[in-house]
């Protein structure tokens, strides 16, 4: 998630030292902040996390294998005035984890593979500062929700039968960052966004006792989004 993060900031940083020194370039889009509503879409990557906690007496931590995943969505925006708008980001996320228990000796029994495409919704606050030429940056924060279409809640089979097991709806608080740069024919908007999951996702096995999940008081989603939007 780190390399990831580092490559967001990298790019942004760039794009923002380039722009600075085109004092002089033709303004793009003059009118395109004045509309009430703006309408678009985007595509992304997405890495996605999980956080542990532990009854006492736990000796090892779960070990999480993350990946790179895709985003793809629309973006619905209401401007408030110049510098607040509210976005509404509906989209489809796909993301796997690889989960290593400790204490097993078989490879059936230590990894989980958590395959999970989501339908997530986002609703935000995004804050911009004064347009410059043709960029405007922003920091965006809220809330959202998203329903897991592989959580595996309502099968019977826990990990006893190899099925790792999470609800369908988790709930987020999101905070990010990005620019607006204006170009000819449309605005181009990368960002990067970090969310965390509010609730516990995880649906316990049928076993207390358990010796995948038994030790597990709350299990939530951290991940981290890199989008590019277009509008």
């Amino acid at each position: 998630m780190s390399r990831l993060f580092l490559f967001a900031l990298f790019f942004l940083g760039v794009q923002a030292v380039s722009a600075q020194f085109l004092r002089d370039q033709i303004i793009n889009l003059e009118n395109k902040d004045k509309d009430l509503l703006s309408w678009g879409y985007y595509l992304g990557f997405n890495q996605y996390d999980f956080k542990f906690n532990y009854e006492e007496g736990q000796a090892e931590d779960i070990l999480v294998n993350k990946s790179i995943g895709f985003n793809v969505g629309l973006v619905g925006e209401v401007r408030l005035n110049d510098y607040f708008d509210i976005r509404f980001e509906p989209g489809l996320y796909y993301t796997q984890r690889d989960l290593f228990f400790p204490g097993f000796t078989e490879q059936r029994d230590i990894l989980r593979e958590v395959k999970s495409t989501y339908i997530h919704f986002p609703l935000l606050l995004k804050i911009s500062t004064k347009r410059v030429n043709n960029f405007k940056p922003f920091i965006v924060g809220g809330v959202s929700t998203s329903v897991n279409l592989s959580s595996n809640e309502d099968n019977p089979d826990d990990n006893r039968s190899g099925n790792f097991r999470m609800k369908e709806s988790t709930y987020y608080y999101e905070l990010g960052f990005g620019i607006d740069f204006y170009l000819y024919y449309f605005k181009f908007t990368p960002s990067i966004r970090g969310v965390f999951a509010l609730n516990n996702e995880l649906v316990p096995d049928a076993d207390a006792n358990s010796p995948w999940t038994g030790n597990i008081t709350k299990m939530a989603t951290r991940g981290i989004f890199i989008n590019f939007t277009f509008e």
